[in-house]
Parts: C-alpha cells; sequence; structure tokens
C-alpha cells in the first residue's frame, strides 16, 4: 500500500530560522508533507539544540520546534555559502527568516535580494515589534510578546501585578499566524505568479489572541474586571464563565448564558440557596461588584462541599459546557487529547525509548499529517548539495574550507 503524501506535499521551503515562532511555523509545514530545508551554522548549529535537554531525551526544545525539516549547514558569511543559498531559493516556494530586524539586508538574504532570484518566491519575516513603530528595530522574545500584548491580565489576579506566563504563548501563536499567513501568500502566488513578503511579530500575535474582549475593552475604554470569573453581557441576556474549586481543592470551569442559571443551579443543588439570597436571576450580578462578589463565595461555599467530577458530570448532563481545569500533565493524559492524538507516541531508537510528543492539531481524511523527528545537525548537507548540482569533490573542498 502507498503511504499517502501530505496536503503541503510538493512545497519547498528554505528557513534561515531559529528559536520558536521561527521555527514552527515550517514544523508544522514539514508534519503536512512540505519539504523544509532548515540552514544552520557549520559544527555550531541553531543554538537551541541545547535548549530543554531532559536526561535521557533529545532537546525537547529543539525536537518539538523542528521535526520533520532537513538540516543543511551553511556558513553565510562565506560568499559560497551564500551562492548555495541562492540556488536553493530559485528552486523554493518560501523563504523564511526572523533574525533581528536590518540582518537579514545586512547578510544578503533580504526580501528584495531574493526577489531577484526568484519573483515568485513567499518570503516570511518575523520580528518581536512589526516591521513599523518606534520600536521596530528591537530584537523580541516570548516574554515581551507576552508583556505587551495584554495576554498577563487574561489570567491575572485582582490586587496582585501581571506577570507573564512559562508557556510561549507570543510565540506560538505568532507560529501559528505565520504558517496561515505564509499558505495564504503561496495560493495566491500560484494564482497570479508573483510572490510577496508575508511579515508577522510576537506583538501582533498577541494583539490578535485577545480577540472580542479586546474589542470590548477598547469600546468601554477601561479594563475588563478579571479573577475568578468573567461575567459579560447585560442584565437582560448576561453570560458567565467562572471557575471553582472541590473540596479537596480541585478546580473546574463552567460557561453558560443566563437564560441556563436557573436549570443549571437547580440540577446542581443551589437554585433555592441562592434565590434566598437575591441571585435567583444571573443579570444581577452584571453591574453590581458586591453582587459578583457575593455570588461567587456563595458558589465557592456550595462547590466545597463535594468533588470536581460530580459537578462536571452534573453540568454537562444539564447540557452545560463544563470540564476539569487541567495542568499540563494532566492536559497531556485527558482522554479526548489522546483519543484525538493530539499527543502521540514516537519512537527514539537512538535514545532506546518511546517517547510522548505533540501530534497533529489537524485531521485531513485523504492526507493525514506525518509526524517526523528532528534531524542532526547537517544531516542532510551532502544530499541537498547534490541535488543542486554539487559534485562529490566539491562537497568535500566545501566542508574542508567550513563553507558547510
Amino acid at each position: 500500500m502507498t503511504q499517502s503524501t501530505g496536503p503541503l506535499d510538493g512545497i519547498k521551503v528554505v528557513a534561515c530560522s531559529t528559536a520558536q515562532a521561527g521555527t514552527v511555523p515550517y514544523m508544522l509545514m514539514a508534519d503536512l508533507g512540505a519539504d523544509i530545508v532548515k540552514i544552520e551554522l557549520p559544527e555550531v548549529g541553531d543554538n537551541s539544540r541545547t535548549s530543554g535537554q531532559v536526561d535521557g531525551y533529545p532537546s525537547s526544545y529543539f525536537e518539538t520546534n523542528n521535526r520533520g525539516v532537513k538540516s543543511l549547514t551553511l556558513n553565510l558569511k562565506d560568499p559560497r555559502g551564500k551562492e548555495i543559498l541562492y540556488k536553493l531559493v530559485a528552486q523554493a516556494d518560501v523563504f523564511g527568516q526572523n533574525f533581528r530586524p536590518g540582518a537579514a539586508e545586512k547578510n544578503g538574504f533580504d526580501y528584495a535580494s531574493l526577489k531577484k532570484i526568484n519573483p515568485k518566491l513567499v518570503y516570511a519575516s518575523i520580528s518581536g515589534y512589526g516591521p513599523d513603530g518606534p520600536n521596530a528595530p528591537l530584537p523580541g522574545t516570548d516574554a515581551m510578546g507576552q508583556a505587551l500584548g495584554g495576554v498577563a491580565e487574561a489570567y491575572s489576579t485582582p490586587g496582585k501585578p501581571l506577570r507573564t506566563g512559562i508557556v510561549s504563548i507570543a510565540d506560538e501563536s505568532c507560529a501559528i499566524l505565520t504558517f496561515g499567513g505564509i499558505l495564504a501568500a503561496v495560493i495566491s502566488a500560484q494564482k497570479t505568479g508573483k510572490g510577496q513578503k508575508v511579515e508577522t511579530s510576537l506583538l501582533g500575535a498577541q494583539v490578535r489572541m485577545m480577540g472580542w474582549t479586546l474589542t470590548t475593552t477598547m469600546w468601554r475604554d477601561k479594563n475588563p474586571v478579571t479573577g475568578q470569573a468573567r461575567i459579560n453581557g447585560t442584565a437582560q441576556r448576561p453570560a458567565m464563565s467562572a471557575s471553582f474549586e472541590d473540596r479537596d481543592g480541585k478546580p473546574f470551569v463552567f460557561q453558560l448564558k443566563g437564560r441556563y442559571w436557573r436549570n443549571a443551579m437547580t440540577a446542581l443543588g443551589f437554585y433555592e440557596e441562592l434565590e434566598t439570597i437575591g441571585l435567583g436571576d444571573l443579570g444581577v450580578v452584571v453591574d453590581s461588584n458586591d453582587k459578583r462578589d457575593e455570588l461567587l463565595s456563595t458558589l465557592d461555599a456550595c462547590f466545597a462541599r463535594g468533588h470536581r467530577d460530580h459537578w462536571v458530570e452534573i453540568l454537562r448532563e444539564t447540557d452545560i459546557v463544563a470540564a476539569p481545569i487541567n495542568t499540563l500533565l494532566e492536559a497531556s493524559n485527558d482522554p479526548d487529547v489522546l483519543a484525538n492524538g493530539y499527543v502521540t507516541e514516537i519512537e527514539y531508537p537512538e535514545f532506546g525509548k518511546t517517547a510522548k510528543v505533540h501530534g497533529s492539531p489537524w485531521k485531513f481524511s485523504e492526507t493525514p499529517a506525518q509526524i517526523g523527528v528532528a534531524p542532526k545537525l547537517g544531516e542532510h548537507t551532502d544530499a541537498l548539495l547534490a541535488e543542486v548540482g554539487y559534485s562529490t569533490a566539491e562537497i568535500e573542498i566545501l566542508r574542508a574550507e567550513k563553507v558547510i
């Protein structure tokens, strides 16, 4: 039986990208069958190859962000190295880089230069702050993106300082938006024969991820109420999303609209108690901080009488969205996560083990994703150079002279 190819089979990418936001777009494309060539420094490689080390495993950071790609070592400061890059670009659909603004121009792989070589090229450029604005020349990191984009407020606790989180939200969201932008530009290039530059940023990704909550904040011209619950809408049409803890301190969340309030609270056995203190209608808390606080403290006490699984089951049976709040480890073992292949397992023979890794967030009925492993440094150098016309003898000279 012939193995099916991915939906991006035939798409060729050359990426001079490092870190997370700059590599994940191409890892996702590799999962879906694209041919990704990752350019790395000879003998050194992407400095993230040693990040996220766990005893007995490969680098969790490099493996997660670079699986399925090909590694070619190239010294781009040498004219011969630059010539090789240009030959690869001439055959590529996409070129990607996330260097500090100005570095691509300085080193001869900016959009204007590569466009002359391949007019159909889609050129993806990722920065910290975006191409315009007072801080455009500055380097960016995930923490910077989180700090400026508003995500710290999303999970903040009233009365406590805003803090960035441990998960690379800015990097990952920027990578996914870059992935989408690249595909849109590739489709355009296929239709028109004309490539273009696609620019994304860590900051821009965070602003987009704030979604309708940011729109509401701007229209109201004041910050949202944060903490345990999100209560919004009007007194006539309220809605609520809130988290609580059970008797053992295990957290869970539920979300509903006001018209389901009575049914949900009745099923839980709380409605009469709430009605007695004037909280039989969720709408009364929308414009009253005191009522909001009273509602939350009352529900805290109610839910502390039982177990999380019991409460979640009741709410789901009442057709209310509810779920336990997972830790990262719990999320990796969640039955729906596993059943859908969002986390899967892959063999690492050289480490003598099978390990859990990210699966694919997509399911294609005809062209399923294929999960690979990250390449060894320079693993594909000889084969790739042969493809663009270099002989074995020429490759040996380039290696001896540290061009590759």
